[in-house]
């Protein structure tokens, strides 16, 4: 393993707290926002590590949003939004049911919005009591077309949660990833096995959408980015899962696996409570 990438997954994994943390208890301020534009009519709002990027494609009918960050910072995406365009959001598109991604649904169902995500995010949203159920609900492949514009919506299995969703624009060769692809030292892979992820999975569903034509990709966290970077972002984890299994093979302790994690991938102790024991019982 190379000690480039050591070091910047062990930052990611020494971040990952605040993550965890922020889907807990929600964010204390809304977060600083600022607009990044990929074409004239695509834009990405953006912010450093918590809440997760939203993508807005703009049409003359209306937006189509790409997560909605937390209820707190609803006021500043339209901020934004109004930086760009007069229109109204039309749909909102939930990557995944965590609160940085999807706790504005309801201020933006009372602005008529439709919320679309996956059949098991939205169970996620459902057993977990959060507010603003996605009224529109895939299984696999859908499309919203708006204005002469389209939006691709793939669910193609569990990674980073059960209902990860990914949104490609495809005139435009951008894929909106959600938190199934994070990208640069301050943002974290983590594996929500509560909400269904999966360590074993997560590289087989990235072969999946690294199949579809796109250049571009916004990352659930981090700087707008490329194809090429996802793809080592693939690689890494297969390289986390090959080496906690190669330990179980080797029959180490659950104390020794969690040792070489600290060491190797700087895990601290909410990591190991919240992920050990899943990819354990995964990859045994």
């Amino acid at each position: 393993m190379h000690k480039r990438f050591v070091a910047r997954l062990g930052v990611a994994f020494l971040l990952a707290g605040a993550m965890w943390l922020a889907y807990s208890q929600g964010p204390p301020q809304p977060a600083k926002l600022d607009l990044v534009k990929i074409k004239d009519d695509l834009y990405v709002i953006h912010n450093e590590v918590v809440p997760g990027n939203s993508t807005a494609l703009i049409t003359n009918e209306g937006v189509v949003l790409v997560d909605d960050k937390f209820e707190v910072d609803h006021d500043n995406i339209i901020a934004q939004l109004k930086k760009v365009t007069d229109k109204p959001i039309r749909y909102v598109i939930n990557t995944h049911h965590h609160g940085d991604h999807s706790g504005g649904n309801v201020k933006m169902q009372q602005m008529n919005a439709q919320v679309v995500a996956s059949e098991e995010a939205r169970q996620n949203m459902v057993d977990g009591k959060q507010p603003g159920l996605p009224t529109i609900a895939i299984e696999h492949h859908a499309q919203i077309y708006l204005s002469g514009k389209n939006a691709e919506l793939y669910h193609f299995g569990r990674a980073h949660t059960n209902g990860d969703v990914v949104v490609l624009f495809p005139a435009h060769r951008t894929l909106a990833a959600g938190d199934m692809f994070t990208f640069g030292d301050a943002t974290p892979q983590l594996i929500d096995y509560a909400g269904g992820g999966s360590a074993k999975e997560w590289t087989g569903t990235l072969d999946s959408v690294l199949q579809l034509d796109f250049d571009t990709v916004v990352p659930g966290h981090g700087n707008v980015t490329t194809k090429r970077d996802m793809a080592k972002f693939r690689d890494s984890t297969l390289t986390l899962r090959n080496r906690i299994h190669e330990m179980i093979v080797q029959k180490k302790s659950r104390d020794d696996i969690a040792q070489m994690l600290r060491k190797e991938f700087h895990w601290e102790q909410l990591h190991l409570d919240r992920g050990l024991d899943g990819a354990l019982a995964e990859l045994r």
